[in-house]
């Protein structure tokens, strides 16, 4: 590629990150690490860059010194991985003799070999980070190519404390004082669990609608074809059907039956490629039993999505999956996916973090009614004969107390709330 014009497209480009309003996300990023952002599509992989240039902007670093491409510029269709090392001169250049520029690079999947590139100037001891859409760059290619030279962070939508922040309410809402108060932040919850949290949907009216794009275009692109799936009503019914199941384990077995039964006849190897697909996409992720032994853990999880508002996009009577749902996530964000399990041996507890003791039963209300406040208390007792000093919560949609069952204290706390505490 002509080498001005690519100078000049680069130029162009910093308008991007220099004019576009920034809600800062709650990551922990560091100076010296080269990071690969990962995650499902529209989530705010690129915003993750732009937040490290701010940041270096902010330490008076000098413009010259950062090195933004966004691949997905029309102009760079025609792009090689040979015009890779030209823009690395060209950062050279602007940067000034014997200075390294940081480098920026979005969406840089789209260049074939691209890989050898992004090692060699790790090597090289550049700071680079790098995003790409999960439907060519997936955690376990990048892990294979790029060793050690990168730490691979997982992006998801927003949490509820972005979210308040996104929507100008900064306001600490657990210090609540008046009605009012109250009202605005359970408005914004409410749409919060029902449409999702995907960063661009604060901004849009027809939040179902761009979400259902947003569906779209993971089924279809990063699911159906970039596997090259023949059967996409399969694809589509193991997904409704793993909607459904989003509060109770589902085997694989299960889900080759309920196939079957569909009139869509797959093998059980084909459904485990399926679901791979799926959770390879970041569409979909698991959870497995604490207390099984390894096979159990692998073959009967329980699946979630990665927003909630993908689950009202699939199911009708919806409120007590999504609001599993949105806990699920948030415990991803908090205590990474290897944290986190659910536990059934003889008992059933929703999640369960070793690290913490926590055990966490997740319900819409539980003191009205007393059926189901019996089985969620009795859950924990039954627990304490596994795992004697265990932290007992139980999250409900708006309900508050403490309670006492068998001398074992339980708190009870609205999900609201429990998001915007710091654990």
């Amino acid at each position: 590629m002509n080498r001005d014009s690519l100078k000049q497209i680069m130029v162009d480009q910093k308008d991007i990150y220099l004019n576009n309003p920034l809600i800062a996300r709650h990551y922990p990023l560091e100076e010296n690490v080269n990071y690969c952002f990962v995650g499902i599509r529209r989530t705010g992989k690129s915003y993750m860059m732009y937040q490290q240039i701010k940041n270096l902007l902010e330490k008076k670093v000098p413009l010259s010194q950062i090195v933004y491409v966004n691949f997905e510029d029309e102009r760079l269709l025609e792009i090689t991985s040979e015009d890779l090392n030209t823009i690395l001169e060209i950062g050279l250049e602007l940067a000034g003799t014997g200075i390294k520029p940081y480098l920026f690079f979005d969406e840089i999947q789209n260049i074939d070999g691209w890989e050898k590139f992004v090692r060699r100037v790790a090597d090289m001891k550049y700071k680079i980070s790098i995003t790409g859409s999960n439907s060519r760059m997936l955690s376990s290619e990048i892990a294979s190519t790029l060793g050690g030279r990168f730490i691979i962070m997982k992006v998801f939508p927003y949490s509820f404390a972005e979210y308040l922040i996104a929507n100008g309410k900064d306001k600490n809402y657990l210090d609540i004082l008046s009605t009012s108060d109250k009202a605005e932040v359970l408005s914004h919850y409410n749409e919060y669990i029902t449409y999702g949290a995907f960063p661009e949907l604060v901004e849009i009216q027809n939040k179902r609608t761009f979400l259902s794009s947003i569906y779209q275009t993971v089924y279809l692109g990063d699911i159906i074809t970039r596997n090259k799936v023949t059967n996409d009503f399969a694809i589509k019914l193991l997904l409704k059907k793993i909607a459904e199941s989003i509060t109770k384990p589902l085997s694989f077995t299960r889900l080759t039956n309920i196939a079957k039964s569909a009139g869509t006849s797959l093998g059980k190897q084909t459904v485990i490629n399926y679901v791979g697909y799926m959770q390879d996409s970041y569409l979909i992720f698991h959870l497995t039993n604490y207390a099984a032994k390894l096979v159990e853990k692998e073959t009967s999880p329980k699946y979630y999505f990665i927003d909630s508002g993908l689950v009202g996009l699939l199911l009708l009577d919806c409120k007590s999956a999504q609001l599993e749902n949105l806990i699920a996530i948030e415990l991803l964000r908090r205590y990474g996916q290897e944290n986190v399990f659910y536990f059934e041996n003889n008992v059933e507890i929703d999640f369960y973090i070793p690290d913490e003791k926590l055990a966490i039963q997740v319900c819409l209300q539980v003191l009205d009614d007393i059926d189901t406040r019996e089985r969620e208390t009795r859950a924990f007792v039954k627990l304490h004969n596994f795992i004697p000093d265990s932290k007992c919560l139980i999250i409900t949609n708006s309900e508050e107390a403490s309670l006492e069952c068998d001398g074992m204290p339980i708190s009870v706390i609205p999900a609201w709330k429990w998001l915007l505490e710091i654990p």
